[in-house]
Protein backbone atom coordinates (compact mmCIF):
# COMPACT_ATOMS: atom_id res chain seq x y z
CA UNK A 1 0.00 0.00 0.00
CA UNK A 2 2.85 2.36 0.86
CA UNK A 3 4.48 1.67 -2.50
CA UNK A 4 1.21 2.44 -4.24
CA UNK A 5 0.77 5.66 -2.25
CA UNK A 6 4.30 6.70 -3.11
CA UNK A 7 3.61 6.00 -6.79
CA UNK A 8 0.41 8.05 -6.73
CA UNK A 9 2.11 10.92 -4.90
CA UNK A 10 4.72 11.00 -7.66
CA UNK A 11 2.10 11.67 -10.33
CA UNK A 12 1.49 15.31 -11.18
CA UNK A 13 -2.11 15.26 -12.46
CA UNK A 14 -2.44 16.87 -15.88
CA UNK A 15 -6.22 17.37 -15.70
CA UNK A 16 -9.29 16.92 -13.54
CA UNK A 17 -9.75 13.33 -14.77
CA UNK A 18 -6.35 12.25 -13.48
CA UNK A 19 -7.16 13.95 -10.16
CA UNK A 20 -10.39 11.96 -10.02
CA UNK A 21 -8.58 8.68 -10.71
CA UNK A 22 -5.86 9.38 -8.13
CA UNK A 23 -8.60 9.89 -5.52
CA UNK A 24 -10.27 6.63 -6.61
CA UNK A 25 -7.03 4.72 -6.20
CA UNK A 26 -6.12 6.33 -2.87
CA UNK A 27 -9.59 5.58 -1.49
CA UNK A 28 -9.50 2.00 -2.82
CA UNK A 29 -12.53 2.60 -5.04
CA UNK A 30 -10.57 0.74 -7.70
CA UNK A 31 -7.47 -1.45 -7.51
CA UNK A 32 -6.25 -1.01 -11.10
CA UNK A 33 -7.06 1.50 -13.83
CA UNK A 34 -8.67 0.07 -16.94
CA UNK A 35 -9.83 2.36 -19.79
CA UNK A 36 -11.18 1.86 -23.28
CA UNK A 37 -11.83 3.65 -26.57
CA UNK A 38 -15.16 2.59 -28.14
CA UNK A 39 -15.45 3.93 -31.72
CA UNK A 40 -18.47 3.12 -33.86
CA UNK A 41 -17.15 1.77 -37.20
CA UNK A 42 -19.42 3.96 -39.33
CA UNK A 43 -16.81 6.42 -40.59
CA UNK A 44 -13.21 7.53 -40.23
CA UNK A 45 -11.81 8.95 -37.00
CA UNK A 46 -11.41 12.72 -36.84
CA UNK A 47 -9.20 14.88 -34.65
CA UNK A 48 -11.87 14.99 -31.94
CA UNK A 49 -11.62 11.23 -31.68
CA UNK A 50 -7.83 11.58 -31.55
CA UNK A 51 -8.22 13.77 -28.47
CA UNK A 52 -10.44 11.13 -26.83
CA UNK A 53 -8.21 8.19 -27.70
CA UNK A 54 -5.05 9.94 -26.51
CA UNK A 55 -6.79 10.66 -23.19
CA UNK A 56 -8.00 7.10 -22.54
CA UNK A 57 -4.78 5.49 -23.73
CA UNK A 58 -2.61 8.07 -21.98
CA UNK A 59 -4.34 7.56 -18.64
CA UNK A 60 -3.88 3.80 -18.85
CA UNK A 61 -0.16 4.41 -19.45
CA UNK A 62 0.20 6.97 -16.64
CA UNK A 63 -1.35 4.62 -14.08
CA UNK A 64 0.23 1.39 -15.43
CA UNK A 65 -3.24 0.14 -16.23
CA UNK A 66 -4.95 -1.67 -19.09
CA UNK A 67 -6.47 -0.29 -22.26
CA UNK A 68 -9.10 -1.83 -24.55
CA UNK A 69 -10.06 -1.02 -28.11
CA UNK A 70 -13.73 -1.91 -28.45
CA UNK A 71 -15.79 -1.33 -31.56
CA UNK A 72 -19.37 -0.27 -30.82
CA UNK A 73 -20.84 -2.24 -33.72
CA UNK A 74 -24.52 -2.24 -32.80
CA UNK A 75 -25.87 -0.51 -35.92
CA UNK A 76 -25.14 -2.76 -38.93
CA UNK A 77 -26.78 -0.42 -41.44
CA UNK A 78 -23.94 2.09 -41.27
CA UNK A 79 -20.96 -0.05 -40.24
CA UNK A 80 -18.33 -1.71 -42.36
CA UNK A 81 -15.04 -3.59 -42.05
CA UNK A 82 -13.41 -0.78 -44.11
CA UNK A 83 -14.03 1.55 -41.19
CA UNK A 84 -12.78 -1.01 -38.67
CA UNK A 85 -9.48 -1.46 -40.49
CA UNK A 86 -9.02 2.26 -41.00
CA UNK A 87 -9.65 3.02 -37.34
CA UNK A 88 -7.01 0.46 -36.35
CA UNK A 89 -4.59 1.94 -38.88
CA UNK A 90 -5.17 5.43 -37.46
CA UNK A 91 -4.57 4.27 -33.90
CA UNK A 92 -1.32 2.52 -34.82
CA UNK A 93 -0.17 5.70 -36.55
CA UNK A 94 -0.97 7.70 -33.40
CA UNK A 95 1.21 5.30 -31.43
CA UNK A 96 -1.62 3.54 -29.60
CA UNK A 97 -0.92 -0.07 -28.64
CA UNK A 98 -3.88 -2.17 -27.55
CA UNK A 99 -1.93 -5.45 -27.83
CA UNK A 100 -4.41 -8.33 -27.72
CA UNK A 101 -7.18 -6.27 -26.12
CA UNK A 102 -9.39 -5.79 -29.18
CA UNK A 103 -13.10 -6.31 -28.60
CA UNK A 104 -16.46 -5.69 -30.24
CA UNK A 105 -19.88 -4.99 -28.74
CA UNK A 106 -21.08 -7.80 -31.01
CA UNK A 107 -18.91 -10.16 -28.92
CA UNK A 108 -21.51 -9.65 -26.18
CA UNK A 109 -24.76 -9.92 -28.13
CA UNK A 110 -25.67 -13.23 -26.48
CA UNK A 111 -24.97 -11.93 -22.99
CA UNK A 112 -26.83 -8.68 -23.64
CA UNK A 113 -29.83 -10.66 -24.85
CA UNK A 114 -29.80 -12.83 -21.69
CA UNK A 115 -29.64 -9.73 -19.50
CA UNK A 116 -32.55 -8.22 -21.45
CA UNK A 117 -34.66 -11.30 -20.66
CA UNK A 118 -33.62 -10.92 -17.02
CA UNK A 119 -34.98 -7.37 -16.96
CA UNK A 120 -38.24 -8.50 -18.56
CA UNK A 121 -38.66 -11.25 -15.94
CA UNK A 122 -38.00 -8.70 -13.16
CA UNK A 123 -40.68 -6.37 -14.58
CA UNK A 124 -38.06 -3.79 -15.59
CA UNK A 125 -38.48 -4.05 -19.38
CA UNK A 126 -41.38 -4.60 -21.75
CA UNK A 127 -42.13 -4.96 -25.44
CA UNK A 128 -43.67 -1.84 -26.98
CA UNK A 129 -45.65 -1.60 -30.22
CA UNK A 130 -45.44 2.16 -30.67
CA UNK A 131 -43.92 3.30 -33.94
CA UNK A 132 -40.87 5.62 -33.82
CA UNK A 133 -43.20 8.51 -34.66
CA UNK A 134 -45.60 7.59 -31.84
CA UNK A 135 -42.74 7.25 -29.33
CA UNK A 136 -41.68 10.78 -30.24
CA UNK A 137 -45.28 11.99 -30.08
CA UNK A 138 -45.81 10.50 -26.59
CA UNK A 139 -42.41 11.66 -25.30
CA UNK A 140 -43.88 14.58 -23.35
CA UNK A 141 -41.94 17.64 -22.18
CA UNK A 142 -39.75 18.27 -19.12
CA UNK A 143 -42.96 19.33 -17.35
CA UNK A 144 -45.35 16.80 -18.96
CA UNK A 145 -44.76 13.04 -18.41
CA UNK A 146 -44.39 10.70 -21.35
CA UNK A 147 -47.00 8.04 -22.18
CA UNK A 148 -46.47 4.38 -22.99
CA UNK A 149 -49.63 2.27 -23.31
CA UNK A 150 -47.69 -1.01 -23.31
CA UNK A 151 -45.57 -0.58 -20.15
CA UNK A 152 -48.00 -2.65 -18.05
CA UNK A 153 -47.97 -5.55 -20.51
CA UNK A 154 -47.77 -8.88 -18.62
CA UNK A 155 -44.23 -10.15 -18.10
CA UNK A 156 -44.77 -13.47 -19.91
CA UNK A 157 -46.37 -11.70 -22.87
CA UNK A 158 -43.39 -9.36 -23.20
CA UNK A 159 -40.99 -12.30 -22.86
CA UNK A 160 -42.83 -14.24 -25.58
CA UNK A 161 -42.89 -11.23 -27.92
CA UNK A 162 -39.21 -10.51 -27.31
CA UNK A 163 -38.24 -14.07 -28.15
CA UNK A 164 -40.37 -13.90 -31.30
CA UNK A 165 -38.67 -10.60 -32.19
CA UNK A 166 -35.35 -12.44 -31.98
CA UNK A 167 -36.77 -15.28 -34.11
CA UNK A 168 -37.63 -12.79 -36.87
CA UNK A 169 -41.42 -13.03 -36.75
CA UNK A 170 -42.07 -9.28 -36.99
CA UNK A 171 -41.27 -6.57 -39.56
CA UNK A 172 -38.45 -4.10 -39.03
CA UNK A 173 -39.18 -1.33 -36.50
CA UNK A 174 -42.60 -2.78 -35.62
CA UNK A 175 -41.69 -3.66 -32.03
CA UNK A 176 -39.09 -2.48 -29.52
CA UNK A 177 -37.94 -3.57 -26.11
CA UNK A 178 -38.01 -0.68 -23.64
CA UNK A 179 -36.65 -0.34 -20.12
CA UNK A 180 -39.32 0.41 -17.52
CA UNK A 181 -37.91 3.31 -15.53
CA UNK A 182 -39.73 6.63 -15.07
CA UNK A 183 -42.03 8.31 -17.59
CA UNK A 184 -42.05 11.51 -15.54
CA UNK A 185 -38.27 11.85 -15.15
CA UNK A 186 -36.95 15.33 -15.97
CA UNK A 187 -34.13 13.51 -17.77
CA UNK A 188 -35.76 12.49 -21.05
CA UNK A 189 -33.27 9.63 -21.48
CA UNK A 190 -34.80 7.92 -18.42
CA UNK A 191 -38.31 7.86 -19.88
CA UNK A 192 -38.47 4.16 -20.74
CA UNK A 193 -35.57 4.16 -23.23
CA UNK A 194 -35.41 1.67 -26.08
CA UNK A 195 -33.08 -1.26 -25.51
CA UNK A 196 -33.66 -3.28 -28.71
CA UNK A 197 -35.08 -2.62 -32.16
CA UNK A 198 -35.73 -4.88 -35.13
CA UNK A 199 -33.29 -4.34 -38.02
CA UNK A 200 -32.79 -6.91 -40.74
CA UNK A 201 -29.36 -6.01 -42.00
CA UNK A 202 -26.23 -8.05 -42.56
CA UNK A 203 -23.73 -7.45 -39.78
CA UNK A 204 -20.03 -7.21 -40.67
CA UNK A 205 -19.14 -9.78 -37.99
CA UNK A 206 -22.24 -11.74 -36.96
CA UNK A 207 -23.68 -12.00 -40.47
CA UNK A 208 -27.43 -12.69 -40.40
CA UNK A 209 -27.55 -14.33 -36.98
CA UNK A 210 -29.41 -11.41 -35.44
CA UNK A 211 -32.35 -9.34 -36.60
CA UNK A 212 -32.63 -7.42 -33.32
CA UNK A 213 -29.83 -5.12 -32.21
CA UNK A 214 -29.13 -3.40 -28.88
CA UNK A 215 -29.11 0.39 -28.71
CA UNK A 216 -25.99 2.30 -27.71
CA UNK A 217 -27.31 3.00 -24.20
CA UNK A 218 -28.04 -0.66 -23.53
CA UNK A 219 -24.84 -2.07 -25.04
CA UNK A 220 -22.31 0.53 -23.95
CA UNK A 221 -22.29 0.35 -20.16
CA UNK A 222 -22.80 -3.41 -20.15
CA UNK A 223 -19.81 -3.85 -22.45
CA UNK A 224 -17.76 -1.73 -20.03
CA UNK A 225 -18.96 -3.95 -17.19
CA UNK A 226 -18.08 -7.19 -19.00
CA UNK A 227 -14.57 -5.94 -19.78
CA UNK A 228 -13.85 -4.65 -16.29
CA UNK A 229 -13.49 -1.02 -17.33
CA UNK A 230 -12.94 1.21 -14.31
CA UNK A 231 -13.24 4.65 -15.91
CA UNK A 232 -15.45 5.20 -18.93
CA UNK A 233 -14.25 8.49 -20.42
CA UNK A 234 -16.55 10.24 -22.88
CA UNK A 235 -17.48 13.69 -24.12
CA UNK A 236 -19.95 16.05 -22.46
CA UNK A 237 -22.94 15.21 -24.64
CA UNK A 238 -23.11 11.87 -22.79
CA UNK A 239 -23.42 13.53 -19.38
CA UNK A 240 -27.22 13.33 -19.56
CA UNK A 241 -26.88 9.62 -20.39
CA UNK A 242 -24.94 8.91 -17.18
CA UNK A 243 -28.00 8.24 -14.95
CA UNK A 244 -29.17 5.68 -17.52
CA UNK A 245 -25.66 4.21 -17.76
CA UNK A 246 -25.68 3.77 -13.98
CA UNK A 247 -29.24 2.42 -13.86
CA UNK A 248 -28.51 -0.30 -16.40
CA UNK A 249 -25.31 -1.28 -14.54
CA UNK A 250 -27.31 -1.54 -11.30
CA UNK A 251 -29.68 -4.05 -12.91
CA UNK A 252 -26.97 -6.50 -13.98
CA UNK A 253 -24.03 -6.14 -11.56
CA UNK A 254 -23.40 -9.00 -9.13
CA UNK A 255 -20.60 -7.40 -7.08
CA UNK A 256 -19.50 -4.03 -5.71
CA UNK A 257 -17.60 -3.33 -8.93
CA UNK A 258 -19.03 -0.79 -11.31
CA UNK A 259 -17.43 1.32 -14.08
CA UNK A 260 -17.55 5.09 -13.59
CA UNK A 261 -18.44 7.43 -16.43
CA UNK A 262 -16.51 10.73 -16.55
CA UNK A 263 -17.21 13.41 -19.15
CA UNK A 264 -14.93 16.01 -20.68
CA UNK A 265 -15.39 18.74 -23.28
CA UNK A 266 -15.20 17.56 -26.86
CA UNK A 267 -12.95 19.23 -29.39
CA UNK A 268 -14.48 21.98 -31.52
CA UNK A 269 -12.24 23.49 -34.20
CA UNK A 270 -12.76 26.65 -36.26
CA UNK A 271 -13.45 26.35 -40.01
CA UNK A 272 -14.29 22.68 -39.51
CA UNK A 273 -17.24 20.32 -39.06
CA UNK A 274 -16.87 17.31 -36.78
CA UNK A 275 -20.22 15.60 -37.25
CA UNK A 276 -19.76 12.18 -38.90
CA UNK A 277 -23.04 12.72 -40.70
CA UNK A 278 -21.76 15.95 -42.23
CA UNK A 279 -18.36 14.48 -43.02
CA UNK A 280 -20.10 11.59 -44.77
CA UNK A 281 -22.09 14.08 -46.83
CA UNK A 282 -18.89 15.84 -47.89
CA UNK A 283 -17.57 12.49 -49.12
CA UNK A 284 -20.75 11.19 -50.77
CA UNK A 285 -21.65 14.47 -52.47
CA UNK A 286 -18.16 14.93 -53.89
CA UNK A 287 -17.10 18.06 -52.01
CA UNK A 288 -13.90 16.17 -51.15
CA UNK A 289 -12.13 13.24 -52.77
CA UNK A 290 -12.73 10.86 -49.85
CA UNK A 291 -12.42 10.39 -46.11
CA UNK A 292 -8.66 10.89 -46.39
CA UNK A 293 -8.85 14.09 -48.43
CA UNK A 294 -6.17 16.38 -46.94
CA UNK A 295 -8.81 19.05 -46.29
CA UNK A 296 -10.79 16.75 -43.99
CA UNK A 297 -10.34 16.86 -40.19
CA UNK A 298 -10.01 13.07 -40.19
CA UNK A 299 -6.86 11.44 -38.86
CA UNK A 300 -6.40 9.84 -42.28
CA UNK A 301 -6.81 13.22 -43.99
CA UNK A 302 -4.28 14.90 -41.72
CA UNK A 303 -1.83 12.05 -42.20
CA UNK A 304 -2.15 12.41 -45.98
CA UNK A 305 -1.70 16.17 -45.69
CA UNK A 306 1.59 15.61 -43.88
CA UNK A 307 0.66 16.40 -40.27
CA UNK A 308 2.91 14.24 -38.02
CA UNK A 309 1.31 12.25 -35.18
CA UNK A 310 3.58 14.12 -32.75
CA UNK A 311 1.93 17.38 -33.86
CA UNK A 312 -1.53 16.02 -33.07
CA UNK A 313 -0.29 14.96 -29.63
CA UNK A 314 1.25 18.39 -29.03
CA UNK A 315 -1.97 20.07 -30.17
CA UNK A 316 -4.09 17.93 -27.85
CA UNK A 317 -1.70 18.62 -24.98
CA UNK A 318 -2.03 22.37 -25.52
CA UNK A 319 -5.83 22.16 -25.77
CA UNK A 320 -6.03 20.11 -22.58
CA UNK A 321 -9.08 18.43 -21.04
CA UNK A 322 -11.75 20.48 -19.32
CA UNK A 323 -15.44 20.36 -18.41
CA UNK A 324 -16.36 23.51 -20.34
CA UNK A 325 -17.01 23.49 -24.10
CA UNK A 326 -14.94 25.90 -26.18
CA UNK A 327 -13.83 26.38 -29.77
CA UNK A 328 -10.15 26.00 -30.59
CA UNK A 329 -8.47 28.11 -33.25
CA UNK A 330 -7.32 26.11 -36.26
CA UNK A 331 -4.10 28.13 -36.05
CA UNK A 332 -3.13 26.24 -32.90
CA UNK A 333 -3.07 22.97 -34.86
CA UNK A 334 -0.99 24.69 -37.55
CA UNK A 335 1.39 25.99 -34.88
CA UNK A 336 1.83 22.50 -33.42
CA UNK A 337 2.49 21.13 -36.91
CA UNK A 338 5.20 23.73 -37.56
CA UNK A 339 6.77 23.10 -34.17
CA UNK A 340 7.28 19.42 -34.97
CA UNK A 341 8.15 19.75 -38.66
CA UNK A 342 10.66 22.53 -38.00
CA UNK A 343 12.71 20.07 -35.96
CA UNK A 344 12.29 17.05 -38.24
CA UNK A 345 11.67 18.04 -41.87
CA UNK A 346 14.49 18.08 -44.44
CA UNK A 347 14.85 21.47 -46.15
CA UNK A 348 14.68 21.44 -49.94
CA UNK A 349 14.05 23.98 -52.66
CA UNK A 350 10.95 23.91 -54.79
CA UNK A 351 9.34 26.55 -56.99
CA UNK A 352 5.53 26.58 -57.11
CA UNK A 353 4.98 29.49 -59.55
CA UNK A 354 8.08 29.34 -61.74
CA UNK A 355 9.70 32.27 -63.48
CA UNK A 356 12.64 31.53 -65.77
CA UNK A 357 15.95 33.23 -64.97
CA UNK A 358 18.89 33.21 -67.40
CA UNK A 359 22.28 34.14 -65.94
CA UNK A 360 23.86 35.66 -69.02
CA UNK A 361 27.48 35.67 -67.83
CA UNK A 362 27.46 32.10 -66.49
CA UNK A 363 29.18 29.42 -68.66
CA UNK A 364 26.71 27.68 -70.97
CA UNK A 365 27.46 24.04 -70.15
CA UNK A 366 28.67 24.34 -66.58
CA UNK A 367 27.02 22.73 -63.56
CA UNK A 368 28.15 23.27 -60.01
CA UNK A 369 27.04 21.05 -57.14
CA UNK A 370 26.63 23.22 -54.08
CA UNK A 371 26.44 22.11 -50.46
CA UNK A 372 23.03 22.63 -48.84
CA UNK A 373 22.07 22.09 -45.20
CA UNK A 374 19.35 19.48 -44.71
CA UNK A 375 18.05 20.82 -41.39
CA UNK A 376 19.65 23.66 -39.43
CA UNK A 377 17.71 22.48 -36.35
CA UNK A 378 19.33 19.03 -36.51
CA UNK A 379 22.89 18.92 -37.79
CA UNK A 380 22.86 15.11 -37.72
CA UNK A 381 20.73 15.30 -40.87
CA UNK A 382 23.87 16.36 -42.74
CA UNK A 383 24.05 18.08 -46.12
CA UNK A 384 23.13 17.38 -49.72
CA UNK A 385 24.33 18.55 -53.14
CA UNK A 386 22.22 21.00 -55.13
CA UNK A 387 22.93 21.62 -58.85
CA UNK A 388 23.44 25.19 -60.08
CA UNK A 389 23.54 26.17 -63.76
CA UNK A 390 22.94 28.97 -66.25
CA UNK A 391 19.12 28.69 -66.35
CA UNK A 392 17.12 28.67 -63.14
CA UNK A 393 13.56 28.98 -61.90
CA UNK A 394 12.55 31.35 -59.12
CA UNK A 395 9.12 32.21 -57.74
CA UNK A 396 7.12 34.72 -59.78
CA UNK A 397 6.31 36.56 -56.53
CA UNK A 398 10.03 37.14 -55.98
CA UNK A 399 10.26 39.47 -58.99
CA UNK A 400 8.53 42.75 -59.79
CA UNK A 401 9.32 44.92 -62.77
CA UNK A 402 8.05 48.07 -61.04
CA UNK A 403 8.30 47.30 -57.36
CA UNK A 404 6.61 49.30 -54.58
CA UNK A 405 8.56 50.78 -51.72
CA UNK A 406 10.13 48.23 -49.36
CA UNK A 407 10.02 45.45 -51.97
CA UNK A 408 13.44 43.93 -51.30
CA UNK A 409 13.35 41.00 -53.66
CA UNK A 410 14.46 40.96 -57.29
CA UNK A 411 13.68 43.84 -59.65
CA UNK A 412 15.55 45.54 -62.53
CA UNK A 413 18.88 46.85 -61.29
CA UNK A 414 18.63 45.28 -57.81
CA UNK A 415 20.85 42.57 -56.38
CA UNK A 416 19.74 39.57 -54.31
CA UNK A 417 21.33 36.45 -52.92
CA UNK A 418 20.46 32.99 -54.24
CA UNK A 419 20.34 30.47 -51.41
CA UNK A 420 23.69 28.57 -51.14
CA UNK A 421 24.84 30.17 -54.43
CA UNK A 422 25.68 33.69 -55.63
CA UNK A 423 24.53 37.29 -55.77
CA UNK A 424 22.61 38.04 -58.95
CA UNK A 425 21.43 41.33 -60.48
CA UNK A 426 18.53 41.72 -62.94
CA UNK A 427 19.57 43.31 -66.24
CA UNK A 428 16.69 42.64 -68.61
CA UNK A 429 13.04 41.59 -68.71
CA UNK A 430 11.72 39.46 -71.59
CA UNK A 431 8.01 39.63 -72.43
CA UNK A 432 5.71 37.89 -74.89
CA UNK A 433 3.57 39.72 -77.48
CA UNK A 434 0.87 40.31 -74.85
CA UNK A 435 3.25 42.01 -72.49
CA UNK A 436 3.53 39.08 -70.06
CA UNK A 437 6.92 38.47 -68.49
CA UNK A 438 8.23 35.10 -69.65
CA UNK A 439 11.82 35.28 -68.37
CA UNK A 440 14.34 37.64 -66.87
CA UNK A 441 18.06 38.02 -67.54
CA UNK A 442 20.56 38.48 -64.76
CA UNK A 443 24.29 38.58 -64.16
CA UNK A 444 26.01 36.86 -61.28
CA UNK A 445 29.07 37.77 -59.24
CA UNK A 446 31.39 34.74 -59.15
CA UNK A 447 33.13 36.21 -56.09
CA UNK A 448 30.01 35.73 -53.96
CA UNK A 449 29.83 31.92 -53.99
CA UNK A 450 28.20 30.69 -50.83
CA UNK A 451 26.22 33.89 -50.47
CA UNK A 452 28.77 36.38 -49.15
CA UNK A 453 30.56 39.23 -50.93
CA UNK A 454 34.31 39.67 -50.34
CA UNK A 455 33.89 43.44 -50.36
CA UNK A 456 31.34 43.23 -47.56
CA UNK A 457 28.35 44.56 -49.50
CA UNK A 458 24.95 43.43 -48.25
CA UNK A 459 21.71 42.44 -49.93
CA UNK A 460 18.30 42.53 -48.29
CA UNK A 461 16.80 39.34 -49.70
CA UNK A 462 17.68 35.68 -50.22
CA UNK A 463 15.69 33.73 -52.82
CA UNK A 464 15.20 30.01 -53.29
CA UNK A 465 15.58 28.54 -56.78
CA UNK A 466 16.04 25.34 -58.78
CA UNK A 467 18.25 24.59 -61.76
CA UNK A 468 16.05 24.32 -64.86
CA UNK A 469 18.15 21.56 -66.45
CA UNK A 470 18.06 19.41 -63.34
CA UNK A 471 14.67 20.23 -61.83
CA UNK A 472 11.92 17.64 -61.55
CA UNK A 473 8.43 18.63 -62.58
CA UNK A 474 5.87 18.08 -59.83
CA UNK A 475 2.18 18.54 -59.20
CA UNK A 476 1.86 20.83 -56.20
CA UNK A 477 -1.45 20.72 -54.36
CA UNK A 478 -2.03 23.83 -52.29
CA UNK A 479 -4.61 23.24 -49.56
CA UNK A 480 -6.49 25.85 -47.56
CA UNK A 481 -9.38 25.80 -45.09
CA UNK A 482 -12.32 23.73 -46.37
CA UNK A 483 -14.83 26.36 -45.18
CA UNK A 484 -14.92 30.13 -45.47
CA UNK A 485 -16.95 30.52 -42.28
CA UNK A 486 -15.37 30.18 -38.86
CA UNK A 487 -18.30 28.10 -37.62
CA UNK A 488 -19.89 26.34 -40.62
CA UNK A 489 -22.30 24.55 -38.26
CA UNK A 490 -23.87 27.91 -37.49
CA UNK A 491 -26.56 28.26 -40.16
CA UNK A 492 -29.70 30.30 -40.52
CA UNK A 493 -33.05 28.87 -41.55
CA UNK A 494 -32.86 27.59 -45.12
CA UNK A 495 -29.05 27.51 -45.14
CA UNK A 496 -26.88 24.43 -45.45
CA UNK A 497 -23.34 24.11 -44.12
CA UNK A 498 -22.11 23.18 -47.61
CA UNK A 499 -22.87 26.74 -48.74
CA UNK A 500 -19.72 27.78 -46.88
CA UNK A 501 -17.38 25.46 -48.78
CA UNK A 502 -14.21 27.30 -49.79
CA UNK A 503 -14.03 27.04 -53.58
CA UNK A 504 -10.29 27.76 -53.38
CA UNK A 505 -9.53 25.15 -50.73
CA UNK A 506 -7.51 23.22 -53.32
CA UNK A 507 -5.37 24.86 -56.01
CA UNK A 508 -3.17 22.67 -58.19
CA UNK A 509 0.06 24.04 -59.62
CA UNK A 510 2.78 22.69 -61.90
CA UNK A 511 6.04 23.40 -60.11
CA UNK A 512 9.67 22.35 -60.11
CA UNK A 513 11.69 20.74 -57.33
CA UNK A 514 15.33 19.90 -56.85
CA UNK A 515 16.50 16.39 -57.94
CA UNK A 516 17.14 15.35 -54.33
CA UNK A 517 13.42 14.53 -54.13
CA UNK A 518 13.28 12.01 -56.97
CA UNK A 519 13.30 9.02 -54.58
CA UNK A 520 10.97 10.53 -51.95
CA UNK A 521 8.42 8.03 -50.66
CA UNK A 522 4.74 8.44 -49.87
CA UNK A 523 4.14 10.66 -46.83
CA UNK A 524 7.78 11.80 -46.61
CA UNK A 525 7.75 15.35 -45.24
CA UNK A 526 9.88 18.29 -46.36
CA UNK A 527 10.15 22.01 -45.91
CA UNK A 528 10.13 23.85 -49.23
CA UNK A 529 12.32 26.74 -48.17
CA UNK A 530 10.50 30.07 -47.84
CA UNK A 531 7.15 28.48 -48.84
CA UNK A 532 5.97 25.89 -46.35
CA UNK A 533 5.90 22.24 -45.40
CA UNK A 534 4.92 19.59 -47.94
CA UNK A 535 4.58 15.83 -48.07
CA UNK A 536 4.49 13.24 -50.84
CA UNK A 537 0.93 12.24 -51.72
CA UNK A 538 -0.29 8.68 -52.26
CA UNK A 539 -0.93 9.60 -55.92
CA UNK A 540 2.76 10.31 -56.47
CA UNK A 541 4.71 8.02 -58.81
CA UNK A 542 8.24 8.06 -60.23
CA UNK A 543 6.85 9.58 -63.43
CA UNK A 544 4.39 11.96 -61.79
CA UNK A 545 5.49 13.46 -58.49
CA UNK A 546 2.72 14.90 -56.30
CA UNK A 547 3.25 17.02 -53.18
CA UNK A 548 0.63 18.22 -50.72
CA UNK A 549 1.08 21.47 -48.86
CA UNK A 550 0.79 20.73 -45.15
CA UNK A 551 1.08 24.22 -43.70
CA UNK A 552 2.73 27.49 -44.61
CA UNK A 553 5.73 28.94 -42.80
CA UNK A 554 3.66 31.92 -41.72
CA UNK A 555 2.79 31.54 -38.04
CA UNK A 556 -0.68 33.00 -37.52
CA UNK A 557 -0.87 31.48 -34.06
CA UNK A 558 2.08 33.52 -32.84
CA UNK A 559 0.27 36.66 -33.97
CA UNK A 560 -2.89 35.65 -32.15
CA UNK A 561 -1.06 34.95 -28.88
CA UNK A 562 0.68 38.31 -29.06
CA UNK A 563 -2.57 40.29 -29.33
Amino acid sequence: MNDNKSFLDSIEPANFIEEFIIDDLKNNCVKKVHTRFPPEPNGYLHIGHAKAILLSYGIAKVFNGKFNLRFDDTNPETEDTEYVENIKNDLRWLGVDWEDREFYASDYFDQLYQWAEKLILEGKAYVCELSPEEVSQYRGTPQVPAKSPYRDRPIQESLDLFRRMKAGEFPDNSLTLRAKIDLASPNMHMRDPIMYRIKRHHHHRTGDKWCIYPTYDWAHGQSDYIEGITHSLCTLEFEVHRPLYDWFIDQIKDSDYRPRQIEFARLNLTYTVMSKRKLLRLVKEGFVSGWDDPRMPTVAGMRRRGVPPEAIKLFVEKVGYAKRENVIELELLEWATREVLNKTAIRVMGVVNPLKVVITNYPDNQTEWLDAINNPEDHSCGTRKVPFSKVLYIEQDDFMETPPKKFYRLSPGTEVRLRYAYFIKCTDVIKDQNGNIIEIHCTYDPQTKGGNAPDGRKVKSTLHWVSANHALEAEIRLYDKLFTKENPDETQEGQDFTEFINQNSLIIKKGFIEPYLKDAKHLDRFQFERIGYFCVDYDSTADHLVFNKTVSLKDEWAKITQK
